[in-house]
């Protein structure tokens, strides 16, 4: 919230349940709100949830101007609330900054509007584009410093996902660990013929971890079970199929850690938004020593999908590579531009 070029109030929705972005920052700003312009990334919801409406707490304090980045497509809010505002004669102007505040706000859009969670394609690599040696050497391939921001992707997701390969090569735990984050926090393993031992280091700290699989053999999913897991069975094991019962749980973000196959499957089926890469200075070399991305791979350059909105910047001596799937943010904003 900004008022003659001083931003007078800040505010952020920690969690849902709690006060949303707008009161906090009307709180901070009291009496300096009035007549101040208040710059939001999402539209002021205008009903009764489980906190009360913003534009009544924006209305309250006089606020003359609200800016934000595109609008809800809650379809309790969907433009109720810019409407709400206009009507009482406050100023409503939409799309400023939209695609950034589109990428910040995935894990609360993409249920909403693709039908699944948000879906992050993450993994480190050398130079060559190697995640371990020949030998199935991986750690650590990445630098202490882009190892704690890698923790730190895990207390921004609902879950995190790996396949069995992934269990039996590096035994993870693949818990949180900064304790950033409240509420739960799902691990889950892609496993198709169920060879994910009742011994793996999952097992060893508390949390759900869920196993998805397509065998029906009932002695290891005894042992699984057990061992305190809760064990799937689908048709098939696919993203989709998966994703689904992610969003019936309404599981809102997913981290998928990999490896080659099932980063492969989530790019094949085009079930995912965002994809992160720690490149590190090691040059790996070895025809047999694996990548980030296996499956059949693409015919022609022409059918491999383009990454959209890229960046890069430095993680201590690694370097953080980031781009979108092509037409995520576009898609979204055709959805989100205003009413």
């Amino acid at each position: 919230m900004a008022r003659g070029g001083e931003v007078v109030g800040e505010g952020y929705h920690r969690r849902a349940g709690e006060p949303h972005a707008e009161p906090l920052a009307l709180e901070a700003a009291g009496e300096r709100a009035r007549g101040a312009t208040l710059y939001v990334t999402l539209e002021p919801c205008d009903h009764h949830g489980r906190t009360p409406p913003c534009t009544e707490a924006i209305l309250a304090a006089g606020v003359a101007r609200v800016v934000a980045c595109h609008g809800d497509p809650d379809l309790r809010v969907r433009g109720a609330g810019f409407s709400r505002l206009r009507a009482a004669g406050v100023a409503v102007e939409v799309g400023l900054l939209a695609e950034e505040a589109l990428a910040l706000n995935l894990a609360y859009l993409a249920p909403q509007l693709l039908g699944r969670p948000a879906v992050t394609l993450k993994w480190a690599m050398s130079w060559d584009g190697k995640i371990a040696t020949v030998g199935g050497e991986s750690r650590w391939i990445s630098s202490p410093a882009a190892r704690r921001w890698a923790l730190s992707l895990r207390e921004e997701h609902d879950a995190i996902l790996v396949g069995s390969g992934t269990v039996l090569a590096d035994d993870p735990q693949l818990t949180r660990r900064l304790g950033w984050a409240s509420g739960p926090f799902r691990r889950l393993v892609l496993d198709r013929r169920l060879r994910t031992p009742a011994t793996a280091r999952l097992f060893t700290e508390p949390g759900a971890v869920v196993i998805y699989t397509e065998s029906t053999d009932s002695a290891p999913r005894r042992a699984l079970e057990r061992a305190g897991a809760e064990v799937v069975v689908l048709e098939r094991v696919t993203p989709e199929a998966v994703l689904a019962e992610l969003q019936r749980q309404q599981v809102r973000s997913v981290l998928v850690e990999g490896g080659g196959g099932v980063h492969a499957a989530f790019l094949e089926s085009g079930c995912y938004d965002r994809v992160l890469v720690v490149a590190a200075p090691l040059l790996i070399g070895g025809l047999g020593a694996p990548g980030p991305v296996g499956g059949a791979g693409e015919r022609s350059l022409a059918a491999a999908p383009r990454l959209e909105r890229t960046g890069s910047r430095r993680m201590g001596p690694d370097r953080l590579l980031w781009g979108y799937r092509p037409g995520c943010l576009a898609g979204l904003s055709e959805s989100v531009a205003g009413w």
